[in-house]
């Protein structure tokens, strides 16, 4: 899409439409740490629901923390983040469902996947591989998904079309930069999935 609105998380209203508008439900995917729970919160128009838990030395051998950008992390979502997001022109409601990072949590991955329109995946230029595996998980189910590269202090910077060949995208794939922790950025990638999405259906979704 051309045109990337500006919007005030103040000016966001907490209620659903009155007028006919379509319910989308929206995986935001990733590895552990890439910022899911912070994209979520930042673009929920309502108070959000985590499933965080602290992590604890049960996940010594199976989370790596070691990683660049997990260093500090001592939390992780074992259930699911949810929000709500109505974009601009009241036509479309997002319904956004976080997801574990971790392949041991597949099935509850797959419950959470069911009949959701595309996913954003979010990536960190600074572990790439690890988001080959959430990519291959929704390619499995047929989901249309957009690529955010949260950008991290700390992160290497590359050029797009460099990170689309690193990460092995379609060409067709969004692929955008974002910051998780900033409204109109997170919103950007939200679109652009959105738009894509639709697209790659080909029909349109169910209204209220």
């Amino acid at each position: 899409m051309d045109s990337k609105p500006s919007v005030s998380p103040d000016l966001r209203p907490a209620y659903l439409p009155e007028r006919e508008h379509q319910r989308v439900k929206i995986l935001v995917a990733g590895p552990m740490g890439v910022g899911k729970t912070t994209a979520i919160r930042t673009l929920s128009q309502i108070p959000t629901l985590h499933t965080e838990e602290v992590m604890t030395d049960a996940a010594v051998g199976t989370d790596d923390v070691s990683l660049a950008g997990l260093r500090d992390k001592t939390t992780t979502t074992v259930g699911i983040d949810f929000g709500r997001l109505t974009l601009p022109g009241d036509r479309i409601v997002l319904y956004l469902h976080g997801t574990p990072g971790q392949r041991r949590f597949l099935p509850l991955w797959e419950g959470i996947a069911f009949g959701a329109l595309g996913a954003l995946v979010l990536a960190d230029t600074r572990r790439l591989d690890e988001s080959f595996e959430v990519m291959d998980l929704i390619e499995e189910r047929g989901l249309p998904y957009a690529v955010a590269v949260n950008i991290f202090p700390d992160s290497p910077d590359y050029d797009l079309e460099i990170l689309r060949s690193k990460l092995d995208l379609h060409p067709d794939t969004p692929l955008v930069t974002c910051d998780a922790r900033e409204m109109n950025s997170s919103l950007n990638a939200l679109i652009e999935l959105t738009a894509h999405s639709i697209s790659s259906v080909g029909v349109g979704v169910g209204a209220s």
